[in-house]
C-alpha cells in the first residue's frame, strides 16, 4: 500500500510480517512491543498536539470507551497486587506477574487507544490481514503435507523464550501437532495451538469480507476458512457462522417486515418447538462428544476454579494460576476459560474489571451495527473475543488479537467523527 502515515506503516509492516516473525519465534515479543510503542506514541501525540509532524497528530480526544478499558485494566493490576499480598507470593512473583499484565491485559487498552487517537485507517488493517492470508495459502501445501511425509511437529524453539512467557509453545515454530485423542494431525499455523488458530481464522474472514479488492478478499476468506477447518476446532466452526452472519442480520431489527416474520416464527414454535428443542439438545451433545476428553477436562477445570474461588478467595482471587492434578491432565487451575480464570486468579474485582468495559463495548457496537455497516466488523471482532473467552484465557492471546483491538479503536474514532459532522 502507498500513502501510509507513520503509524499506518508501523501497523501494516508488522502485520504483513506475521509469518516471518513466527518463523523466528518472535510473535509473543512483537505484540507487546508494538502495543507500548503505539500507546506511547498516542500519549505523546495527545500531549504535543500541533507540535507533532502532521501525520502523527491526534485525530481527536480519547473516547470514553477507551478510558473504560484503561480503568478496567488498571483495576486488574490492583487486583493482582492485592491477591499476591493476600497469599504472600512475594516481591519476585509480584514483579513477574506485573510484567505479565503489561504483556497481556494492558494490550486490551493500549491497542484501542492507538486506533482511536492515531491516524490509522481501517482499510490498512483489512489489507494487511488479507496479505497474511495470502502468505498462509502459499505456505499451506507444505504444512498440510508435513505429517504424511514424516516431518517433525516442532521445528525449533526460539532463544527468545529467555524473555519469559506463559510457555515454550509461544516461542516455538510448528508444522503441525498430533491430536492425542485421535492421533490425527491438527494445524495451528502461526498460533501457539490449534483452537486459537481457528479463532484467528474467524477474525481473518471478518476482515477479508470488508476488503474492496475481490482478489485480496478471496485470499483472506480462503485462508481464514482453511485455518478453521485444519485446526479441527469446534469453537472455530461456531464462530465462522455466528460472528459473520449475526452482525449482517442486525439491521433487520429496524425494519417492520422483519418483526412480522419474527412474530410468525415465534408463533410456529407452539407447533414445532418441542421437536426443535430435542434437535438442539442432540446437536449440543454431539458437539461436546466430538472431543469428549477435551470437554471433560475443561468442565472439571471450571468447576474446580469456581468452587475454590467461592470458598477461598471471593474478592481478589488467588493471585496466580495453580497447578492442576491428573484429573485435569495437569492443566493449571484458572486456565482455559477467561471468566472462571479471572474469578480464580483475580476474584470478583478482576471479573468485573473485564466485564464492564467489554459489555459496554459490545452494546455500543450492537447499536452501531444495527444502524450502519461500519459496525459489522467491530461487532464480529468482539463476538469472536467473547467466544474465545469461554474456551481460552484472552489476556495471554491479546498479542495475536492486536489488529482487531486496533480496529475497535478506529471504529470509536469513526463514530465520534460522524457525530461531529
Amino acid at each position: 500500500m502507498t500513502g501510509l502515515t507513520g503509524p499506518e506503516r508501523m501497523v501494516y509492516k508488522t502485520l504483513v510480517l506475521t509469518w516471518p516473525f513466527y518463523a523466528i519465534g518472535a510473535l509473543y515479543v512483537v505484540g507487546p512491543v508494538l502495543a507500548w510503542l503505539l500507546g506511547g506514541l498516542a500519549a505523546l501525540s495527545l500531549y504535543l498536539g500541533p507540535a507533532m509532524r502532521a501525520d502523527l497528530r491526534p485525530t481527536g480526544p480519547v473516547p470514553p470507551l477507551v478510558w473504560a478499558w484503561f480503568i478496567g485494566m488498571a483495576v486488574m493490576l490492583v487486583a493482582l497486587w492485592v491477591g499476591h499480598l493476600d497469599w504472600g507470593l512475594g516481591l519476585k512473583q509480584t514483579i513477574k506477574s506485573s510484567i505479565g499484565w503489561a504483556k497481556g491485559w494492558a494490550l486490551l487498552a493500549l491497542f484501542p487507544l492507538a486506533g482511536a487517537v492515531l491516524q490509522i485507517r481501517r482499510e490498512v488493517l483489512i489489507r494487511g490481514q488479507c496479505v497474511v492470508g495470502a502468505w498462509t495459502l502459499a505456505l499451506a501445501p507444505a504444512l498440510l503435507i508435513a505429517p504424511y511425509i514424516g516431518l517433525p511437529e516442532r521445528i525449533f524453539t526460539s532463544p527468545l523464550k529467555a524473555i519469559g512467557g506463559p510457555g515454550p509453545e509461544y516461542f516455538s515454530v510448528f508444522l503441525f501437532t498430533w491430536d492425542p485423542a485421535s492421533w490425527t494431525p491438527r494445524w495451528q499455523f502461526y498460533a501457539p495451538w490449534s483452537p486459537f488458530a481457528a479463532l484467528l481464522g474467524v477474525i481473518m474472514v471478518l476482515f477479508a469480507l470488508e476488503e474492496k479488492d475481490r482478489r485480496w478478499m478471496a485470499a483472506g476468506v480462503a485462508a481464514g476458512v482453511l485455518m478453521i477447518l485444519a485446526s479441527k476446532s469446534r469453537m472455530g466452526l461456531v464462530g465462522l457462522v455466528a460472528c459473520t452472519v449475526a452482525p449482517r442480520m442486525l439491521p433487520l431489527i429496524l425494519r417492520g417486515w422483519a418483526w412480522q416474520v419474527t412474530a410468525a416464527l415465534t408463533a410456529s414454535l407452539a407447533v414445532v418447538g418441542t421437536t426443535l428443542a430435542t434437535v438442539a439438545g442432540d446437536a449440543v451433545s454431539a458437539f461436546k462428544g466430538a472431543r469428549a476428553d477435551s470437554t471433560r477436562v475443561r468442565e472439571t477445570l471450571q468447576r474446580i476454579a469456581r468452587e475454590r474461588w467461592e470458598n477461598e478467595a471471593p474478592w481478589f482471587g488467588h493471585g496466580t494460576v495453580h497447578p492442576g492434578s491428573h484429573a485435569v491432565e495437569y492443566m493449571p487451575i484458572g486456565s482455559h476459560h477467561t471468566w472462571f480464570g479471572l474469578l480464580f486468579v483475580k476474584g470478583l474485582v478482576g471479573f468485573l474489571a473485564l466485564l464492564v468495559p467489554m459489555a459496554w463495548h459490545v452494546a455500543f457496537t450492537l447499536i452501531d451495527a444495527a444502524r450502519h455497516p461500519r459496525g459489522r466488523l467491530p461487532l464480529g471482532i468482539l463476538m469472536t473475543m467473547v467466544l474465545l473467552s469461554f474456551g481460552e484465557n484472552i489476556e495471554i492471546e491479546a498479542y495475536m488479537l492486536w489488529p482487531g483491538l486496533v480496529l475497535l479503536g478506529v471504529h470509536l474514532r469513526e463514530v465520534a467523527r460522524d457525530r461531529v459532522v
